[in-house]
């Protein structure tokens, strides 16, 4: 008993002068207090035994291609996410759970050509996104309004599809010009005679044969009530109008009967 009395007040300062081991560095990286570089490694998914207290997590010029649902493990720390250069093709829409805390992700020049509109929800802290030279033609105003405390967004050199499909980003765009990084190199690339055309100079003007055409509730229950009526009077019309010409085809041949009636006979 006396021993444990002794050792009490002691044990604390062991444990001070040899703390418990860190959590390992994967094997493809190299690690410092709070940061993790796992940049040309030639990784095809992320590494799932990352510590929690990793704070910045490089990723680039690896042979990653989708983020599947969950592909980080929690990081409630981590604030720079780096996936430049990669193969990215696909993005779960929960690929990034457990990331609340994200202040900065770089996703460029990668093969994303469409974004789910719950991919960007966990990143309620996101304040720098970078989406340039990927392979997006379209992209729905819904994706970055999941983004509260957006500054700044680059989507630069991405192949745009100028038809009425982008007036809503054009909209998204207009709107929230300065967070727009380097909105010169937005440029079209679809249709041909627009080619290199920036997208910030469009004007509303450019937009009006695109102008939707929204049918109210009240639209629709006429259209619900006509369209049964319409089918059914058709039917009517149809069979009457066979009536009438059976009618009339019956009469002019009992009329060619009672001026020849040998011929009828023969018939």
């Amino acid at each position: 008993m006396g021993y444990w009395r002794v050792l009490g007040p002691v044990l604390p300062l062991l444990l001070l002068l040899h703390p418990p081991p860190s959590p390992a560095c994967p094997a493809a990286c190299r690690c410092s207090p709070g940061e993790v570089d796992c940049s040309e490694r030639g990784l095809r998914e992320v590494p799932w035994s990352l510590s929690t207290n990793t704070s910045t997590l490089w990723l680039g010029y690896n042979f990653i291609t989708v983020l599947g649902p969950r592909s980080f493990p929690p990081l409630p720390g981590l604030r720079l996410l780096s996936l430049p250069h990669n193969r990215l093709e696909l993005m779960h829409g929960q690929a990034l759970l457990g990331l609340g805390a994200l202040r900065e992700l770089d996703l460029s020049h990668n093969y994303l050509s469409v974004l789910s509109p719950e991919t960007f929800l966990p990143l309620a802290s996101l304040a720098t996104l970078n989406l340039g030279s990927n392979r997006l033609g379209e992209l729905e105003p819904v994706v970055l309004s999941a983004l509260p405390r957006l500054q700044a967004l680059l989507l630069q050199d991405n192949p745009w599809m100028c038809s009425c499909g982008i007036l809503p980003l054009w909209r998204w765009l207009s709107l929230n010009r300065d967070k727009v990084r380097e909105k010169s190199l937005l440029l079209c690339r679809v249709p041909e005679q627009l080619n290199k055309y920036p997208i910030m100079a469009f004007g509303d003007e450019s937009f009006r044969q695109c102008q939707e055409t929204s049918l109210s509730s009240q639209h629709y229950i006429t259209l619900f009530i006509i369209g049964p009526f319409s089918f059914i009077a058709s039917i009517f019309f149809c069979t009457f109008m066979g009536s009438v010409i059976v009618f009339c085809h019956n009469l002019r041949r009992k009329s060619h009967c009672w001026r020849r009636p040998r011929v009828c006979r023969v018939h």
